[in-house]
Protein backbone atom coordinates (compact mmCIF):
# COMPACT_ATOMS: atom_id res chain seq x y z
CA UNK A 1 0.00 0.00 0.00
CA UNK A 2 1.23 3.47 -0.53
CA UNK A 3 0.62 5.72 2.47
CA UNK A 4 2.06 9.12 3.74
CA UNK A 5 4.32 8.74 6.45
CA UNK A 6 6.26 11.28 8.75
CA UNK A 7 4.66 14.40 7.74
CA UNK A 8 3.43 13.21 4.56
CA UNK A 9 6.56 11.92 2.37
CA UNK A 10 4.97 9.35 0.10
CA UNK A 11 6.45 5.80 1.13
CA UNK A 12 5.62 2.45 -0.64
CA UNK A 13 4.60 -0.40 1.64
CA UNK A 14 3.67 -3.58 -0.27
CA UNK A 15 -0.43 -4.37 0.11
CA UNK A 16 -1.06 -7.67 1.92
CA UNK A 17 -2.52 -10.27 -0.32
CA UNK A 18 -6.06 -11.18 -0.36
CA UNK A 19 -8.14 -13.94 -2.40
CA UNK A 20 -9.32 -11.78 -4.26
CA UNK A 21 -6.61 -9.17 -4.86
CA UNK A 22 -3.69 -10.79 -6.62
CA UNK A 23 -0.45 -9.24 -6.66
CA UNK A 24 1.07 -7.02 -9.60
CA UNK A 25 3.94 -9.55 -9.54
CA UNK A 26 0.99 -12.41 -10.01
CA UNK A 27 -0.83 -10.69 -12.42
CA UNK A 28 1.76 -10.15 -14.71
CA UNK A 29 2.06 -13.70 -14.35
CA UNK A 30 -0.76 -14.08 -17.18
CA UNK A 31 -4.18 -15.48 -17.65
CA UNK A 32 -4.68 -18.95 -18.87
CA UNK A 33 -5.57 -19.33 -22.62
CA UNK A 34 -9.12 -20.32 -23.04
CA UNK A 35 -11.53 -20.90 -26.42
CA UNK A 36 -12.60 -17.66 -27.13
CA UNK A 37 -15.58 -17.16 -29.97
CA UNK A 38 -15.80 -14.41 -32.43
CA UNK A 39 -18.57 -12.46 -30.58
CA UNK A 40 -16.36 -12.44 -27.40
CA UNK A 41 -13.29 -11.12 -29.28
CA UNK A 42 -15.32 -8.65 -31.61
CA UNK A 43 -16.51 -7.34 -27.82
CA UNK A 44 -12.73 -7.35 -26.67
CA UNK A 45 -11.79 -5.20 -29.32
CA UNK A 46 -14.08 -2.59 -28.71
CA UNK A 47 -13.41 -2.44 -24.88
CA UNK A 48 -9.56 -2.45 -25.74
CA UNK A 49 -10.67 1.28 -26.93
CA UNK A 50 -13.00 2.02 -23.70
CA UNK A 51 -15.20 4.16 -25.83
CA UNK A 52 -17.13 5.51 -22.81
CA UNK A 53 -14.64 7.56 -22.46
CA UNK A 54 -14.57 8.75 -25.66
CA UNK A 55 -17.65 10.63 -25.15
CA UNK A 56 -15.80 13.75 -23.53
CA UNK A 57 -13.73 13.86 -26.82
CA UNK A 58 -17.38 14.35 -28.84
CA UNK A 59 -18.42 17.04 -26.26
CA UNK A 60 -15.17 19.29 -27.20
CA UNK A 61 -14.07 19.10 -30.17
CA UNK A 62 -17.26 19.84 -31.67
CA UNK A 63 -17.80 22.84 -30.45
CA UNK A 64 -14.75 23.97 -30.64
CA UNK A 65 -15.24 23.44 -34.52
CA UNK A 66 -18.16 25.55 -34.33
CA UNK A 67 -16.39 28.33 -32.55
CA UNK A 68 -13.41 27.95 -35.49
CA UNK A 69 -16.05 28.08 -38.30
CA UNK A 70 -18.25 30.94 -36.11
CA UNK A 71 -21.40 28.60 -37.64
CA UNK A 72 -21.57 25.40 -38.74
CA UNK A 73 -18.44 23.72 -40.27
CA UNK A 74 -20.58 21.37 -42.21
CA UNK A 75 -21.25 17.42 -41.74
CA UNK A 76 -18.89 16.33 -43.93
CA UNK A 77 -15.62 17.53 -42.00
CA UNK A 78 -17.47 17.11 -38.56
CA UNK A 79 -17.92 13.42 -39.24
CA UNK A 80 -14.13 12.83 -40.15
CA UNK A 81 -13.24 14.41 -37.58
CA UNK A 82 -14.97 12.53 -35.12
CA UNK A 83 -14.46 9.17 -36.88
CA UNK A 84 -10.18 9.92 -36.74
CA UNK A 85 -10.64 11.10 -33.20
CA UNK A 86 -12.79 8.27 -32.41
CA UNK A 87 -9.73 5.94 -33.57
CA UNK A 88 -6.87 7.68 -32.20
CA UNK A 89 -8.92 8.14 -28.64
CA UNK A 90 -9.45 4.33 -29.38
CA UNK A 91 -5.94 3.63 -29.86
CA UNK A 92 -4.12 5.45 -27.04
CA UNK A 93 -6.78 3.41 -24.71
CA UNK A 94 -5.55 0.34 -26.01
CA UNK A 95 -2.22 0.78 -25.45
CA UNK A 96 -2.80 1.99 -22.18
CA UNK A 97 -4.39 -0.94 -21.43
CA UNK A 98 -1.37 -3.33 -22.94
CA UNK A 99 0.92 -1.67 -20.97
CA UNK A 100 -1.11 -1.84 -18.04
CA UNK A 101 -2.35 -5.21 -18.08
CA UNK A 102 -0.53 -6.12 -15.26
CA UNK A 103 -1.52 -3.40 -12.51
CA UNK A 104 -5.74 -3.92 -14.54
CA UNK A 105 -5.65 -7.28 -12.84
CA UNK A 106 -5.05 -6.11 -9.34
CA UNK A 107 -7.51 -3.29 -9.27
CA UNK A 108 -11.25 -4.44 -8.89
CA UNK A 109 -12.81 -2.01 -11.28
CA UNK A 110 -10.79 -3.04 -13.97
CA UNK A 111 -9.78 -7.14 -13.44
CA UNK A 112 -12.67 -7.87 -16.61
CA UNK A 113 -10.58 -5.87 -19.28
CA UNK A 114 -9.88 -7.97 -22.19
CA UNK A 115 -6.51 -8.42 -21.75
CA UNK A 116 -6.72 -9.45 -18.40
CA UNK A 117 -9.61 -11.84 -18.71
CA UNK A 118 -7.64 -13.80 -21.70
CA UNK A 119 -10.11 -12.75 -24.29
CA UNK A 120 -7.25 -11.20 -26.21
CA UNK A 121 -3.63 -11.56 -26.41
CA UNK A 122 -1.06 -9.52 -26.36
CA UNK A 123 -0.01 -10.05 -29.88
CA UNK A 124 -4.24 -9.06 -30.88
CA UNK A 125 -4.09 -6.27 -29.10
CA UNK A 126 -0.49 -5.09 -30.31
CA UNK A 127 -1.63 -6.06 -34.20
CA UNK A 128 -4.91 -4.58 -33.28
CA UNK A 129 -4.09 -1.07 -31.94
CA UNK A 130 -1.07 -0.29 -34.35
CA UNK A 131 -2.95 -0.71 -37.49
CA UNK A 132 -6.02 1.07 -35.94
CA UNK A 133 -2.84 4.14 -34.54
CA UNK A 134 -1.34 4.32 -38.06
CA UNK A 135 -4.75 4.62 -40.05
CA UNK A 136 -5.79 7.52 -37.26
CA UNK A 137 -2.82 9.44 -38.07
CA UNK A 138 -3.24 9.38 -42.03
CA UNK A 139 -7.13 9.31 -41.71
CA UNK A 140 -6.43 13.00 -40.05
CA UNK A 141 -3.55 13.90 -42.77
CA UNK A 142 -5.18 12.33 -46.11
CA UNK A 143 -8.49 13.48 -45.19
CA UNK A 144 -8.13 16.68 -43.03
CA UNK A 145 -4.41 18.25 -42.87
CA UNK A 146 -1.50 17.47 -41.20
CA UNK A 147 -1.80 19.98 -38.93
CA UNK A 148 -4.64 18.05 -37.36
CA UNK A 149 -2.73 14.88 -37.98
CA UNK A 150 0.35 16.15 -35.87
CA UNK A 151 -1.65 17.37 -32.92
CA UNK A 152 -3.18 14.13 -32.80
CA UNK A 153 0.42 12.27 -33.00
CA UNK A 154 1.08 14.98 -29.95
CA UNK A 155 -1.86 13.42 -27.44
CA UNK A 156 -1.28 9.58 -28.44
CA UNK A 157 2.51 10.56 -27.15
CA UNK A 158 1.33 12.21 -24.26
CA UNK A 159 -1.19 9.78 -22.98
CA UNK A 160 0.98 6.00 -23.79
CA UNK A 161 4.30 7.76 -23.59
CA UNK A 162 4.55 10.48 -20.96
CA UNK A 163 1.68 9.53 -18.76
CA UNK A 164 1.05 5.27 -19.06
CA UNK A 165 5.05 4.28 -19.29
CA UNK A 166 6.52 7.52 -17.43
CA UNK A 167 3.95 9.25 -15.56
CA UNK A 168 1.67 6.83 -13.89
CA UNK A 169 3.60 4.62 -11.48
CA UNK A 170 6.20 6.59 -10.80
CA UNK A 171 4.71 10.63 -9.31
CA UNK A 172 1.17 11.59 -7.71
CA UNK A 173 1.88 14.81 -10.79
CA UNK A 174 0.73 11.73 -13.15
CA UNK A 175 -2.65 12.79 -14.08
CA UNK A 176 -2.15 16.61 -14.06
CA UNK A 177 0.35 16.47 -17.03
CA UNK A 178 -1.17 13.41 -18.63
CA UNK A 179 -3.97 14.84 -18.85
CA UNK A 180 -2.47 17.09 -21.42
CA UNK A 181 -3.21 14.71 -23.91
CA UNK A 182 -7.36 14.71 -22.89
CA UNK A 183 -6.53 18.52 -24.01
CA UNK A 184 -5.62 17.98 -27.17
CA UNK A 185 -8.95 17.49 -29.17
CA UNK A 186 -9.62 21.46 -28.95
CA UNK A 187 -6.52 21.97 -30.81
CA UNK A 188 -7.18 19.31 -33.34
CA UNK A 189 -10.50 20.32 -33.64
CA UNK A 190 -9.72 24.24 -34.24
CA UNK A 191 -7.01 22.93 -36.66
CA UNK A 192 -9.57 20.57 -38.66
CA UNK A 193 -11.49 24.04 -39.18
CA UNK A 194 -8.64 26.30 -39.75
CA UNK A 195 -5.61 24.28 -40.52
CA UNK A 196 -3.97 26.63 -38.09
CA UNK A 197 -4.03 27.35 -34.54
CA UNK A 198 -4.93 30.51 -32.31
CA UNK A 199 -5.45 31.75 -28.95
CA UNK A 200 -9.41 30.80 -28.34
CA UNK A 201 -8.33 26.96 -28.78
CA UNK A 202 -5.59 27.48 -26.87
CA UNK A 203 -6.92 28.82 -23.64
CA UNK A 204 -9.92 25.74 -24.16
CA UNK A 205 -6.97 23.80 -24.17
CA UNK A 206 -5.96 25.48 -20.38
CA UNK A 207 -9.89 24.91 -19.38
CA UNK A 208 -9.65 21.15 -19.83
CA UNK A 209 -5.83 21.30 -18.02
CA UNK A 210 -6.94 22.48 -15.13
CA UNK A 211 -10.41 20.89 -15.45
CA UNK A 212 -8.53 17.21 -15.10
CA UNK A 213 -7.39 16.99 -11.92
CA UNK A 214 -10.63 18.12 -9.86
CA UNK A 215 -12.42 15.73 -11.92
CA UNK A 216 -9.73 12.93 -11.75
CA UNK A 217 -8.38 12.72 -8.20
CA UNK A 218 -12.60 12.01 -6.90
CA UNK A 219 -12.31 9.07 -8.57
CA UNK A 220 -9.03 7.80 -7.45
CA UNK A 221 -10.77 8.81 -3.72
CA UNK A 222 -13.35 6.25 -4.58
CA UNK A 223 -10.69 3.85 -5.67
CA UNK A 224 -7.64 4.52 -3.40
CA UNK A 225 -7.86 0.74 -2.04
CA UNK A 226 -7.53 -0.15 -6.14
CA UNK A 227 -4.41 2.24 -6.68
CA UNK A 228 -2.30 1.33 -3.33
CA UNK A 229 -2.69 -2.29 -4.50
CA UNK A 230 -1.45 -1.93 -7.61
CA UNK A 231 1.45 0.43 -6.08
CA UNK A 232 -0.15 3.96 -8.23
CA UNK A 233 1.08 6.63 -6.64
CA UNK A 234 -2.25 8.80 -7.28
CA UNK A 235 -2.35 11.97 -5.36
CA UNK A 236 -5.47 11.10 -3.27
CA UNK A 237 -3.10 7.46 -2.49
CA UNK A 238 -0.45 9.61 -1.57
CA UNK A 239 -1.53 12.69 0.07
CA UNK A 240 -3.81 13.34 2.70
CA UNK A 241 -7.43 14.34 1.53
CA UNK A 242 -7.46 17.86 2.51
CA UNK A 243 -4.49 18.36 0.91
CA UNK A 244 -5.92 16.63 -2.47
CA UNK A 245 -8.85 18.73 -1.74
CA UNK A 246 -7.53 21.88 -1.46
CA UNK A 247 -5.52 21.73 -4.73
CA UNK A 248 -8.92 20.81 -6.89
CA UNK A 249 -9.89 24.07 -5.46
CA UNK A 250 -6.77 25.62 -6.85
CA UNK A 251 -7.01 24.08 -10.24
CA UNK A 252 -10.58 24.72 -10.38
CA UNK A 253 -10.08 28.29 -10.17
CA UNK A 254 -7.42 28.53 -12.54
CA UNK A 255 -10.33 26.34 -14.51
CA UNK A 256 -12.99 29.06 -14.20
CA UNK A 257 -10.59 31.85 -14.83
CA UNK A 258 -9.88 30.97 -18.24
CA UNK A 259 -13.75 30.30 -19.12
CA UNK A 260 -14.17 33.62 -18.25
CA UNK A 261 -10.73 34.73 -20.28
CA UNK A 262 -12.11 33.39 -23.36
CA UNK A 263 -15.10 36.45 -23.14
CA UNK A 264 -12.81 38.76 -24.61
CA UNK A 265 -10.42 36.85 -26.22
CA UNK A 266 -12.55 34.67 -28.93
CA UNK A 267 -14.88 37.08 -27.64
CA UNK A 268 -17.80 35.56 -26.94
CA UNK A 269 -21.37 36.66 -26.63
CA UNK A 270 -23.89 36.34 -23.67
CA UNK A 271 -25.05 32.93 -23.97
CA UNK A 272 -21.42 31.41 -23.26
CA UNK A 273 -20.95 34.33 -21.05
CA UNK A 274 -23.97 33.54 -18.39
CA UNK A 275 -23.10 29.62 -18.95
CA UNK A 276 -19.30 30.01 -17.88
CA UNK A 277 -20.12 32.07 -14.79
CA UNK A 278 -22.92 30.04 -13.63
CA UNK A 279 -21.65 26.84 -13.83
CA UNK A 280 -18.30 28.11 -12.54
CA UNK A 281 -19.87 29.57 -9.40
CA UNK A 282 -21.72 25.96 -8.87
CA UNK A 283 -18.70 23.57 -9.37
CA UNK A 284 -16.40 25.60 -7.23
CA UNK A 285 -19.05 25.33 -4.70
CA UNK A 286 -19.12 21.67 -4.87
CA UNK A 287 -15.45 21.60 -4.05
CA UNK A 288 -14.90 23.75 -1.40
CA UNK A 289 -18.01 21.37 0.06
CA UNK A 290 -15.55 18.31 -0.49
CA UNK A 291 -12.46 20.54 0.97
CA UNK A 292 -14.72 21.72 4.23
CA UNK A 293 -16.22 17.71 4.63
CA UNK A 294 -12.38 16.61 4.56
CA UNK A 295 -11.25 18.92 6.61
CA UNK A 296 -14.10 18.33 8.94
CA UNK A 297 -15.71 14.79 8.59
CA UNK A 298 -18.42 15.20 11.03
CA UNK A 299 -19.87 17.66 8.60
CA UNK A 300 -20.79 15.07 6.37
CA UNK A 301 -19.52 12.00 4.01
CA UNK A 302 -17.29 13.37 1.36
CA UNK A 303 -19.28 12.00 -1.39
CA UNK A 304 -16.37 12.48 -3.75
CA UNK A 305 -17.94 10.70 -6.56
CA UNK A 306 -20.80 13.77 -6.49
CA UNK A 307 -18.20 15.97 -7.52
CA UNK A 308 -16.23 13.41 -9.96
CA UNK A 309 -19.91 13.52 -11.90
CA UNK A 310 -20.50 17.36 -11.43
CA UNK A 311 -17.24 18.07 -13.17
CA UNK A 312 -18.87 15.79 -16.45
CA UNK A 313 -21.79 18.21 -15.95
CA UNK A 314 -19.31 21.30 -15.65
CA UNK A 315 -17.75 20.72 -18.62
CA UNK A 316 -20.85 19.75 -20.94
CA UNK A 317 -22.03 22.94 -19.93
CA UNK A 318 -19.47 25.25 -20.79
CA UNK A 319 -18.70 23.69 -24.00
CA UNK A 320 -22.38 23.04 -24.88
CA UNK A 321 -22.31 27.03 -24.12
CA UNK A 322 -19.36 27.34 -26.81
CA UNK A 323 -21.08 25.65 -29.59
CA UNK A 324 -24.28 27.99 -29.04
CA UNK A 325 -22.76 30.98 -28.62
CA UNK A 326 -21.92 31.59 -32.42
CA UNK A 327 -25.17 31.35 -33.50
CA UNK A 328 -26.26 33.93 -30.83
CA UNK A 329 -29.83 35.67 -30.87
CA UNK A 330 -30.51 32.90 -33.53
CA UNK A 331 -30.39 29.92 -31.58
CA UNK A 332 -33.15 31.35 -29.55
CA UNK A 333 -35.23 31.88 -32.49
Amino acid sequence: MIRPEGGGTPVVVSPSPSADSPTVAEAAAGTPERTVTAGEKARGYVALMKLRIIELLLITTIPTMVLAERGWPGWGLVILTLIGGTGAAGAANAWNMILDRDIDAVMNRTKTRPLVTGVLTVREAVVFTSILTVVSLLWFGLLINWVSSGFTLIALLVYVVGYTMILKRRTPQNIVWGGIAGCMPVLIGWSAVTGSIDWPPFILFLVIFFWTPPHYWPLSMKFRRDYAAAGVPMAPVVQETPTVAWHMIVHSVAMVACTLVLIPVAPMGWIYSVAAVGAGAWFLTSVVRLYVRAKHPEKGPLAAMKVFHGSIYYLTIVFVAVGVDPFGPQFLL
